[in-house]
């Protein structure tokens, strides 16, 4: 009983890795990176659809981004999305393929977006140890219920710990990464 807590702890522990990873690839550092882009939802007849479906994205140049529509009848309004998102990119579009240049970041912008990554990490923390909260209600409430022993209710307490000690560590790090990565000139 204890070990399946335990494992379930772990999968959505590892889910607020995986998330805290797609958010902060979605922030802009001086490398044009299609992930920077691919997640914007555009309005596709109607339906808000990521950008990632609707066209292929690839980085030729450091700092250029393009974009092919499979249906070049919706260059325009992938135009209009990418002008009306915070990115700060203009698009320039040859009717096919649309290109986004990515100027160097300023030292102020990059100041601001250490704070949004910074944000982002704690986000990602306390997303874990909202399940380790709620794993020792479980294992507590096992044990009120005499399903598991008092022993193993301490064993199982001590391995949670452990086991958000250690992703806590991951989420610190791929933070520190990110950090590092955006204050590279």
């Amino acid at each position: 009983m204890v070990n399946e807590a335990l494992a379930e702890s772990e999968i959505r522990m590892k889910g607020a890795i995986r998330a805290l990873e797609e958010d902060l690839a979605a922030i802009r550092t001086g490398r044009a990176s299609p992930a920077l882009v691919e997640k914007l939802n555009v309005d596709y007849y109607g339906t808000h659809t990521p950008l990632l479906q609707l066209a292929t994205i690839s980085a030729p140049e450091p700092r250029l981004l393009t974009v092919r529509p499979f249906d070049p009848a919706t260059t325009k309004e992938i135009e209009r999305t990418i002008l009306a998102s915070d990115l700060g990119l203009t698009p320039n579009s040859d009717g096919k393929m649309i290109r986004l240049n990515i100027p160097p970041l300023t030292e102020e912008r990059r100041h601001e977006l250490v704070k949004v990554v910074k944000s982002r990490t704690e986000e990602a923390r306390v997303s874990v140890r909202n399940v380790r909260r709620d794993t020792q209600n479980d294992l507590r409430e096992f044990e009120r219920e005499k399903i598991i022993s008092e022993d193993e209710l301490k064993r199982g307490e001590d391995e949670l710990q452990k086991l958000t000690d250690h992703y806590v560590e991951l989420i610190n790090k791929t933070g520190q990464r990110k950090e590092t990565e955006v204050l590279e000139v």
